[in-house]
């Protein structure tokens, strides 16, 4: 079969098979809505209401360019907003709102990304709504304005959220689609994946398209840590920052303690515990306001789940993903033969970097092209986004694993963590039905996995004397 026929072949299967769950991803690009920097589970949500049929229409393009101009304001309109609401206007926006608990005043604080504003809700919306709390959710929410009121001191000039209807997927029945994956071939169940991850499978090698989906596994496998280096324009950080509201992206800069772990001023959980995966983007730009904290309580969690801060003790699943920029040379090969050169001194530390599972070799991604989006039919990106979250809540995979992989050449107890929670990932993503001959297990699950781990054991042994070197292999038995 060509590769032309294969995208047709898979396509058709998805949509007789899943229905109104997929859609086709080249949509987002022709409805212009990347130009203004939405997230893909925001735009296809939009276009499934105003396109149902599948089918961008003139009319249906303008009443889209309606709704967003409505409810979607640019960061220059959030002006005009705000003197709608003050002229009495109830608005509503699109965004992701959320809310944190001031516990020395008892009031609910609403952020209000949109119009950069803080407000208030009403409480009976967060107790039906808990996860606007902390790092918030994206619904439709009515805001109205109360102007200040002498009189009574009951207000002094305050937005409002008085309703909020969530962003909801289509309602998931993970059996069912775990049962489906009998239905395609493994060429044509990742291509389905890649492809509704946002990237066109037919621009990847196959090789490449196990990269794309490694990507994945920090938010399909619980306490997965992975930092992925690659030169510029290789597409790293789209997928978290498209494809899911369970994954947080923080993009350089200073990050605090309070952020990552815990606030004590005000008594609210940091990032870890509020998210499947915690994405710090260029990580070469990193800097922490208190280095030695953050890094000595962020190797305690890495490690095992928990951490302390102050008083306050907290445990959390959630996976850690550093993304950064190398050079690479003519070959496209990394120059520097230690790869955490360019990153601020405190993540070379070899402690930290040995709690990493492995090295995602984004150097081994072509450059993103114009051929590069998603073209057809895929996973509508809020639907794949709870399919990955509810696969991570899936029990057997780990205990597939366990049972059925025996490393050698190491007795590292990091080393078989890692490559068991690598391997487990990649299970839940091809065989979800874990109905996998030994080979398929090994050569797409076992191998990549390793090779991951052995990254990060060779960069180890070339800076700290302490870890010598080690060649991790493995076998699998599988009845």
């Amino acid at each position: 079969m060509s590769e032309r026929e294969t995208p047709d072949k898979f396509q058709n299967k998805a949509k007789e098979i899943f229905g109104e769950v997929c859609i086709d991803k080249s949509l987002f690009l022709s409805s212009g809505m990347h130009a203004r920097s939405i997230p893909t589970f925001v735009a296809e949500w939009i276009l499934d209401r105003f396109c149902p049929d599948g089918q961008l229409q003139e009319d249906a393009l303008a009443n889209i360019n309606r709704f967003i101009a409505q409810h979607l304001p640019r960061k220059e309109d959030k002006e005009a907003i705000k003197n709608r609401l003050s002229s009495g206007e109830q608005v509503t926006l699109l965004d992701q709102f959320s809310v944190n608990v001031d516990l020395r005043s008892n009031i609910l604080r609403l952020k209000i990304p949109s119009i950069d504003e803080g407000g208030f809700i009403e409480r009976h919306l967060v107790q039906r709504y808990p996860n606007l709390l902390g790092g918030g959710m994206w619904g439709a929410g009515k805001l109205t304005y109360h102007p200040p009121d002498p009189e009574s001191g009951r207000y002094s000039g305050e937005v409002w959220l008085v309703d909020f209807k969530p962003m909801q997927v289509a309602q998931l029945d993970i059996d069912y689609y775990i049962k489906q994956r009998s239905q395609f071939t493994l060429n044509e169940w990742r291509s389905l994946l890649v492809n509704s991850m946002g990237y066109n499978p037919h621009a990847y090698t196959p090789q490449g398209q196990l990269l794309l989906l490694t990507r994945l596994i920090p938010i399909v496998e619980p306490r997965v840590n992975l930092i992925e280096l690659a030169p510029k324009s290789t597409g790293k950080s789209f997928v978290y920052q498209n494809l899911s509201k369970y994954v947080r992206v923080v993009s350089g800069g200073m990050i605090s303690a309070p952020v990552l772990f815990y606030n004590l001023q005000n008594n609210t959980p940091g990032l870890l515990t509020q998210y499947d995966v915690v994405v710090l983007d260029e990580a070469q730009t990193i800097s922490f306001n208190n280095p030695g904290e953050v890094i000595g309580v962020l190797k305690d969690y890495l490690e095992s789940g928990r951490y302390t801060r102050g008083r306050q003790m907290a445990s959390a699943d959630a996976g850690l993903v550093l993304l950064g920029n190398i050079p690479i040379d003519s070959a496209g090969n990394p120059r520097e033969p230690i790869l955490f050169l360019n990153l601020p001194s405190f993540l070379q530390e070899s402690a930290f970097i040995d709690r990493l599972h492995g090295i995602l070799p984004g150097w081994q991604l072509p450059r993103i092209t114009t051929s590069s989006p998603a073209q057809g039919i895929g996973f509508k990106a809020d639907f794949f986004a709870e399919v990955l979250h509810a696969l991570r809540e899936k029990g057997g995979y780990s205990e597939y694993v366990q049972a059925h992989l025996f490393l050698t050449g190491t007795d590292d107890m990091r080393d078989k963590k890692a490559i068991e929670r690598l391997t487990a990932g990649y299970l839940r993503l091809l065989f979800p039905d874990l109905n996998q001959t030994s080979d398929e297990f090994y050569t797409y699950c076992v191998s990549p996995s390793i090779a991951m781990r052995q990254s990060i054991r060779e960069q180890l042994c070339k800076m700290d004397a302490e870890y010598k070197w080690v060649k991790i292999g493995g076998e699998v038995q599988v009845a």
